[in-house]
């Protein structure tokens, strides 16, 4: 009994190591990647200067060859190398890829009149595409092996802690997420250089190079401890044949002569061995229960489209997962357990779906809100002689808009009254041409109206030119400042003229508005309530609809995520045959790839013109897929791989005395196993 409970214990003890090395490998790979990835539209964009289309059509093709890639290494993984020599090998290659990324954002290379401007950026775009590349080839090629890998470390009648080492991976993946995202854009915010400071994108892929080697080396260090499965050759190549074979023999025997059989896979049965036929059915039933999921994957790629978000709502996907996958692993499952409750794989996805078209629900009531607090106003008001206006409309109290140019010691006021029921945010173009100068309200920048920034812009009626500090700079004559950013809160202005003297002035500045602050020409800078003079005109209202609404849709689509995707990857490997575990981590990730061709298809196709009309056709059809799944996984049998495997060999040819050891050693086994049960009850 004592040496019962040492093998166990040491057993437990050597799982929990290899869980380790596996999981921190997993977490610094995914830090590089995601860290990598969260400053990559930036480099395109302020290094490489590309335009906004080609550095997202770049950006969205690299991501897109991450996807595919997984299936060139499962078939190298399960056909040739092996799952560990695959996973080292195109370690090294990721690691070369990220190297590669953070040489070419050294613009000091090519930078020979050291203006801080690269010279010759066809080597920096060719460093930079050879380089994705590697990266593509790597964190793809690994992707399906080290789960599979993992999952190769425990015994088959070890499901409830195999299935808490896919939720701790799945942590693992959040949580370097989450680290790299907070982490790298501060490295590149700072400045580096040899001979002139630049934003420091050497640093920002440097940092993610460093940790994948980190990864491999941690990797590396469990090698002598690692259940190794041996590759069984080609067997991508063979299960190719034999599909072909048996739809060709299907086809031969098409005659209504020659008898039915069960499957039509067994038509393989006269030429390739019943174990391999039997494998192929196993993997042929998952791959076509994976046909509705790329769906799920086209609504959670749409997480950046749930709203604007502000840099804090970044985080919380990640924040979240690592928070819900524990309380799911131990407390929501074990209790619905207790409750008797047969919530199988298969039922946990198909809540996982309903739950994220719950998400996009919740995300179109919140954008209903805000389409209602916006309202679109145009107003152009034209001199017909040099003259300015004379009349002067009074201002109400339930006004929205007064815009007051003061122009010549004439004042023009046009006094706009909204509609009833009209909220607080307003669309707004208002263009006023006054003699030979303009000022016109930019349509598109009040799209953010509803979160945690204020637009502001000055209006200089003076003949002499001023300077305004907070980000607006030099204002001419007779002229409009741009608008520009300055977060929710108090404002502090200081405006200066050439001779130096100043007016100080502060405004409260609420969530999203905007505000026109016009200096008129009887403005005296040097006054001590010089500030008083300043005409204020607000032109959108401070929003009442706070940022921390796009929450509970957060909270939807994380929850979605963590039912769906940590049960869909232990549902992949439990589910595959022996030699083709990383094929069906492979296939599982091929439904992500076409989830991100979907939205491509999906966003042209229909060109609706409201936002929540979007959110409620993304929830509608993931609800149409998820019915869909559901009657699919009705009709699935759940399969034991191993057992399905064990009837097909032939263990009365093996030597007596290699039997006589497997039978002994799994009588241990099972002693072992039934003590620690016995223990387990006793405490």
């Amino acid at each position: 009994q004592i040496k019962c409970d040492l093998i166990w214990s040491n057993k437990g003890k050597l799982q929990m190591c290899l869980i380790f090395f596996i999981v921190v490998n997993e977490f610094c790979e995914r830090f590089s990647y995601y860290g990598m990835r969260a400053v990559l539209v930036l480099y395109f964009r302020y290094f490489l200067k590309w335009d906004d289309d080609l550095a997202t059509s770049i950006y969205h093709t690299f991501i897109a060859l991450c996807y595919l890639t997984p299936i060139l290494g499962a078939i190298v993984a399960d056909s040739w190398l092996g799952k560990f020599k695959t996973i080292v090998y195109l370690s090294i290659v990721y690691t070369v890829g990220q190297v590669v990324m953070a040489v070419s954002a050294i613009h000091d290379i090519t930078d020979t009149d050291r203006d801080g401007t690269p010279d010759n950026m066809t080597f920096h775009v060719a460093m930079s595409m050879v380089g994705l590349f590697l990266i593509a080839l790597g964190t793809g090629g690994i992707k399906p092996c080290v789960a599979a890998f993992g999952g190769d470390q425990f015994e088959d009648h070890q499901e409830k802690q195999r299935s808490t080492f896919f939720s701790i991976f799945y942590l693992s993946i959040n949580a370097g997420s989450l680290l790299s995202t907070v982490i790298t854009p501060i490295l590149r915010g700072q400045e580096c250089g040899i001979h002139s400071q630049q934003k420091c994108y050497p640093l920002a892929f440097g940092v993610p190079a460093a940790l994948m080697v980190v990864a491999l080396i941690v990797f590396i260090m469990g090698s002598g401890m690692y259940n190794k499965t041996a590759p069984k050759g080609n067997i991508m190549l063979e299960v190719c044949k034999c599909i072909g074979f048996a739809i060709k023999n299907r086809f031969r025997h098409r005659s209504k002569t020659f008898p039915k059989r069960e499957h039509w896979m067994d038509w393989a049965d006269e030429k390739y061995d019943k174990l391999l036929v039997a494998q192929v059915k196993m993997v042929l039933k998952v791959l076509f229960l994976y046909i509705p999921l790329p769906m799920f994957w086209t609504l959670f790629d749409q997480q950046g489209i749930l709203m604007v978000q502000p840099d804090q709502m970044q985080t919380v996907n990640p924040i979240l997962i690592l928070a819900l996958v524990p309380i799911m692993d131990s407390l929501v499952y074990p209790l619905i357990k207790k409750c008797h409750l047969n919530f199988t794989p298969l039922k946990r996805m198909t809540v996982g779906m309903l739950i994220a078209a719950l998400a996009f629900v919740a995300a179109a009531l919140l954008q209903l809100q805000i389409d209602v607090s916006m309202y679109i106003y145009t107003h152009t008001y034209t001199p017909h002689t040099h003259t300015p206006p004379t009349h002067i409309h009074p201002p109400h109290t339930y006004t929205l808009l007064q815009l007051q140019i003061d122009v010549s010691m004439y004042i023009y006021t046009h006094t706009y009254t909204p509609p009833p029921h009209t909220p607080c945010c307003i669309l707004l173009v208002v263009r006023v041409w006054v003699l030979n100068w303009s000022m016109s309200y930019p349509s598109k920048v009040f799209l953010t109206c509803c979160f945690a920034l204020s637009y502001r812009r000055f209006v200089n009626a003076l003949g002499s030119p001023l300077n305004v500090t907070l980000g607006v700079g030099d204002i001419a004559p007779l002229s409009v400042s741009n608008y520009s950013l300055v977060p929710q809160g108090k404002a502090e202005f200081t405006i200066m003229n050439r001779g130096g003297a100043s007016c100080l002035y502060s405004k409260e500045l609420g969530f999203g508005s905007a505000f026109t602050l016009v200096i008129p020409s009887t403005f005296n800078i040097g006054s001590p309530d010089c500030w008083q003079a300043i005409q204020v005109v607000e032109d959108i209202k401070p929003n009442t609809i706070h940022m921390g609404w796009q929450i509970p849709q957060y909270f939807l689509m994380t929850a979605g995520e963590v039912v769906f995707s940590v049960t869909g990857l232990e549902f992949s490997y439990s589910q595959a045959p022996s030699n083709m575990k990383s094929v069906l981590q492979a296939g599982w990730l091929f439904t992500v790839a076409v989830g991100n061709i979907i939205v491509l298809i999906v966003a042209e196709a229909a060109q609706l013109p409201d936002q929540w009309a979007e959110y409620i056709l993304f929830a509608s059809l993931l609800v149409v897929v998820c019915i869909v799944f559901a009657v699919m996984s009705y009709f699935y049998t759940y399969t034991d791989p191993a057992e399905i495997e064990a009837q097909f060999r032939q263990p009365e040819h093996e030597p007596e005395e290699k039997k006589r050891d497997r039978v002994e050693m799994e009588r241990k086994d099972s002693d072992c196993s039934k003590s620690k049960n016995h223990w387990n009850l006793i405490l």
